[in-house]
């Protein structure tokens, strides 16, 4: 069985994108940081997107042609190609990647039963998507970017009224000011 797993980049006030629908902060140019995130990565086998989420990340399938890459981008953009994605969109009419298919609802029981059959993590990605699955108690762990920025507004990192018992697995540290805080649901949300 897999677990699903949320994670994200987030301001220190808990927000994924800011009020304006920026999240360039989150995106520090820090080779250790990468390095660590691939490493984390390397567990997934599918990616749950909606469709904003999947248009921005949808970068990496051709990332590996841009001049210049360091190894550590090569690397997530092969890790990325080789997973499977599942796109949940009402209005996107075809992939623009490999290995992607499209879902116009998000079923829980089918995400039940793609945890319980995948062989490699799953993660969930995007905040909104996220949401749905936090709710339908399908999360298994939480991956949180925290950067040293407070935006003020924007997209929550955690929907409202959840309530969840969760215990630090992972505390990590990087140079730029970035933590990573990786944390395992323990109970349900309610």
């Amino acid at each position: 069985m897999a677990n699903l797993i949320y994670s994200m980049f987030t301001s220190l006030d808990g927000y994924t994108e800011d009020g304006h629908g920026g999240f360039g902060w989150g995106a520090p140019e820090d080779e250790e940081l990468h390095s660590y995130i691939n490493e984390l990565a390397s567990s997934f086998g599918t990616y749950l997107y909606g469709r904003r989420m999947y248009e921005t990340m949808v970068y990496w399938e051709t990332a590996h042609t841009v001049r210049d890459q360091p190894q550590f981008v090569l690397d997530f953009a092969r890790q990325w190609q080789a997973a499977d994605k599942i796109v949940y969109s009402r209005t996107l009419a075809e992939p623009r990647s490999a290995r992607t298919r499209i879902e116009r609802e998000f079923d829980p029981g089918a995400v039940r039963r793609l945890k319980a059959d995948a062989e490699h993590d799953i993660t969930v990605d995007g905040p909104e998507l996220a949401a749905q699955a936090i709710r339908a108690s399908l999360v298994d762990e939480f991956q949180m970017i925290v950067c040293p920025v407070v935006v003020g507004s924007g997209k929550r990192f955690f929907p409202d009224g959840v309530r969840l018992n969760l215990e630090l697995v992972e505390e990590r540290r990087f140079r730029k000011g970035v933590i990573v805080l990786r944390y395992a649901v323990r109970g349900s949300s309610s």
